[in-house]
């Protein structure tokens, strides 16, 4: 098969299992905790690694941000060979009780997104595969770390989830807010593929935090930290998957 033409990889270039953060940084950052690692492609948003964790080879490659350019690397990584899917990202809480910091598996995503709807009727819903799902729920469970696992939303537009917007999806009982999830799961079920979603709390909208509003970087300490346990949560999943 052809390179593809945004990821710039091509058919034995990439593993089975495909981690999905969002910032190009963050895929370095995963490549950290792992014990081999080698950049197969770079371009634009996308940064595509390959690495061996516990003796899992697996391929860590960024989106960007939001479902347009994650529905593209869901894309052209299946084209080429990966068969599972693991966003690992950050998001902001819907719920009072979930604090910054803390860590969500998505069961579901709404979407309040616009590519899925390309894709198929919106009525379809945008689900996690079991197994994946509870991969990840598992391996929080034996890294002895506590994840809020429960139904997400999936937003296209940063700025403008209104309190309208936040107090019906607070009403709904989803859990957190972020922008790729729906894409990255309706893609995989209908190319018969897996996914799954783990992402870091960084602001709570219903008590009026967003990211970068408690310093001068994107993510407050404790969010910082915990990804760093989100990515051990996810990595442990490889293993299984």
């Amino acid at each position: 098969m052809a390179k593809q033409p945004h990821l710039l990889v091509e058919s034995g270039d990439v593993n089975d299992v495909a981690l999905l953060p969002g910032d190009p940084g963050r895929v370095d950052r995963i490549a950290s905790h792992c014990e081999e690692s080698e950049t197969v492609a770079e371009n634009r948003e996308y940064k595509v690694v390959n690495a061996t964790y516990e003796g899992t080879d697996l391929t860590i490659c960024s989106t960007g941000i939001g479902s347009p350019s994650a529905a593209i690397a869901v894309e052209e990584l299946a084209a080429v060979g990966v068969e599972t899917f693991v966003r690992v990202g950050t998001t902001g809480a819907l719920q009072s009780e979930i604090e910054i910091g803390d860590m969500v598996v998505a069961t579901g995503a709404a979407k309040d997104e616009g590519t899925s709807e390309r894709y198929e009727e919106m009525t379809v819903p945008a689900v996690p595969t079991y197994e994946t799902l509870s991969a990840l729920v598992d391996a929080a469970e034996a890294n002895g770390e506590a994840v809020h696992v429960g139904a997400i939303a999936t937003d296209d537009a940063f700025y403008a989830e209104t309190d309208a917007y936040v107090e019906d999806w607070e009403a709904a009982g989803l859990l957190a807010v972020e922008m790729e999830a729906a894409a990255i799961f309706t893609l995989a079920r209908r190319k018969g593929l897996s996914a799954g979603a783990i992402c870091t709390v960084d602001g709570n909208l219903v008590e009026g935090t967003q990211k970068g509003e408690t310093d001068d970087e994107e993510l407050p300490e404790k969010a910082k930290d915990n990804v760093e346990r989100a990515i051990e949560i996810a990595l442990t999943a490889a293993t299984t998957l």
